[in-house]
């Protein structure tokens, strides 16, 4: 029987690389993200390509609607043996005037989804001896100068909320390491060829970001990477 991923922040980006490099091995594929029109033309793309891909459309900062999409994975493609963690949330860019529920819809997607879908996974990651793979930024680093780049760019939230995740990928590597669930991430620091953020100056290739997941996954020794 196949292996399932299931890859949660699905876009033209990194997570598109994820899947295909994950279906190429053989896996069964399953892609999220809230807009189910582009989700679905994006899933009928790639199984035009012979790629077992599925898509499932949930808000992943909706804790209840993620703990339905885990079981309607499972329900359709069988047990989980990888969730990989790519959304993000952009709101709360200025904390001078952002609002509590706006930073909190930015922890809602980097940690408390995140953490609702390893929770309702966990029986298959550990009966599997699966992993979380989570994409992370470069924002969550402690550094004046990324902090200035963050304030510069209104990108505040995103700061905190990669912060956030960055510790809870490290937490999470420690508690889950007993039951031989592998966590692993890989910060981004810099702009993705051909994605929204990419205004002609990207320069890393979503392909070599899937790679370094790849490898990461098989390797299992690492935690964090930079690239």
């Amino acid at each position: 029987m196949a292996e399932t991923i299931v890859i949660c922040g699905y876009g033209v980006g990194i997570s598109d690389a994820v899947a295909r490099r994950f279906a190429k091995e053989g896996y069964r594929v399953a892609i999220v993200a809230r807009n189910a029109e582009r989700l679905n033309a994006a899933a009928q793309k790639l199984t035009a390509e012979k790629l077992d891909v599925k898509a499932f459309a949930c808000d992943v900062g909706d804790v209840d609607a993620v703990k339905k999409l885990i079981a309607n994975v499972q329900s359709s493609l069988g047990p989980i043996k990888v969730l990989h963690w790519n959304a993000y949330s952009g709101g709360a860019g200025d904390l001078k005037t952002a609002g509590a529920d706006e930073l909190r819809a930015v922890l809602n997607v980097t940690v408390h989804g995140l953490l609702a879908a390893v929770q309702a996974a966990l029986p298959d990651l550990k009966a599997q001896q699966g992993a979380l793979l989570v994409t992370g930024g470069g924002f969550a680093f402690y550094d004046p100068a990324v902090d200035a780049a963050a304030t510069q760019w209104g990108a505040q939230g995103l700061a905190i909320g990669k912060a956030a995740q960055h510790k809870t990928v490290g937490l999470l590597s420690k508690s889950l390491q007993a039951d031989g669930v592998y966590v692993g991430e890989v910060v981004v620091t810099g702009l993705v060829k051909g994605t929204a953020f990419d205004s002609g100056n990207a320069t890393l290739e979503a392909s070599t970001i899937a790679e370094k997941f790849w490898e990461l996954y098989r390797a299992r020794d690492i935690v964090s990477v930079t690239i």
